[in-house]
């Protein structure tokens, strides 16, 4: 690695925001359907020489810890439907100026792996799951796998995985009879359940007709107790957070669509495919894997880094109405 990178800690944008944080999808690929994620039919799936290395993954990360980035999470896809990654985690975790490395997992594989994945390191996973009933899990999922996930999710918090963070994509219709039972979840249980606007991205079966808004959802939350706020540690992610008096666990609410949280945005995104990404929802990107695998020496694969942050919008051109979305697919730009 190049010895010392010009303008070390200079991941500051336009706005004044200091990204600090990177998202790292290691795989296109996953073992659920969800209908808020992937089309009907199938589509293009990465070839493994288009997806970076393990090696190139940590290089970019180093290279991005000169430049002030300090958080990492491993998305995919499912993360841990890709050979090693546990064993990745436990690489990265020992990267002594990475202040906070987690994941995001479907939990389907997480019951088998969790204490390989506490051995590494890991502290604060992130549990996607939509539902609490068996069968709808199939309606959402196109799987019969709501049983393995539970289990994970139970096994996660007997090792001591803290926090757990189970995040529910709110959808009208499908699942929004359901909120209350989310919410009452955290308070017999230390989770913390957070509920998440649906955002039209990629091709997929939901539409900006499924969406339930943030208000909507803290007025069922609101029906089974009193609401505190909770203060966002130096850490933490948009959601807002609450407790529910007695509770112990928490709810939190993300609020992309109806309450823009743009302006507090730390993050950067790497695609399995070497896209670096400065907003979730917006197509552009800066391209790295070619650079990397030409010789790019690590001020140049730094400059690009620098390029992705001044390009990054003030907020994000997403509207309710659905008139505008994203093109990528959800599974391809890591959640």
């Amino acid at each position: 690695m190049d010895k010392g990178l010009a303008g070390v800690g200079a991941l500051v944008d336009q706005e004044k925001r200091h990204l600090n944080y990177l998202r790292i999808s290691i795989t296109d690929r996953c073992n659920l359907r969800c209908l808020y994620c992937v089309p009907e039919g199938r589509i293009p799936k990465l070839g493994h020489s288009d997806i970076l290395s393990y090696e190139e993954i940590l290089r970019l990360v180093k290279i991005g810890i000169q430049l002030g980035i300090r958080k990492v999470r491993i998305t995919g896809g499912e993360p841990l439907v890709r050979k090693g990654a546990v064993e990745f985690l436990g690489r990265l975790t020992r990267i002594r100026e990475l202040e906070d490395v987690s994941l995001t997992t479907n939990g389907v594989l997480l019951a088998p792996n969790a204490q390989g994945i506490f051995d590494a390191g890991i502290r604060r996973i992130n549990i996607s799951l939509d539902t609490l009933n068996p069968q709808k899990y199939i309606q959402i999922t196109g799987y019969d796998r709501f049983e393995q996930v539970w289990s994970g999710i139970q096994r996660a918090g007997e090792i001591g995985f803290t926090p757990i963070k189970i995040n529910v994509v709110a959808m009208r219709g499908i699942n929004d009879d359901e909120i209350t039972a989310f919410g009452r979840l955290s308070l017999d249980h230390p989770f913390h359940v957070r509920f998440i606007e649906y955002m039209p991205i990629g091709n997929s079966r939901a539409s900006s007709q499924d969406q339930i808004l943030t208000p909507e959802i803290q007025d069922m939350i609101a029906t089974i107790g009193e609401l505190t706020p909770v203060g966002n540690g130096q850490n933490d992610g948009p959601a807002r957070r609450y407790r529910i008096t007695g509770a112990l666990g928490e709810v939190g609410f993300i609020s992309a669509m109806s309450h823009h949280f743009c302006s507090r945005c730390n993050r950067l995104r790497l695609t399995a495919d070497g896209k670096l990404r400065a907003c979730l929802l917006s197509d552009h990107h800066e391209p790295l894997k070619e650079l990397l695998r030409n010789g790019g020496s690590d001020e140049q694969l730094a400059e690009i880094f620098r390029i992705a942050v001044r390009h990054k919008a003030a907020k994000h051109q997403l509207c309710l109405d659905g008139a505008t979305t994203v093109k990528d697919q959800m599974q391809g730009i890591g959640g």
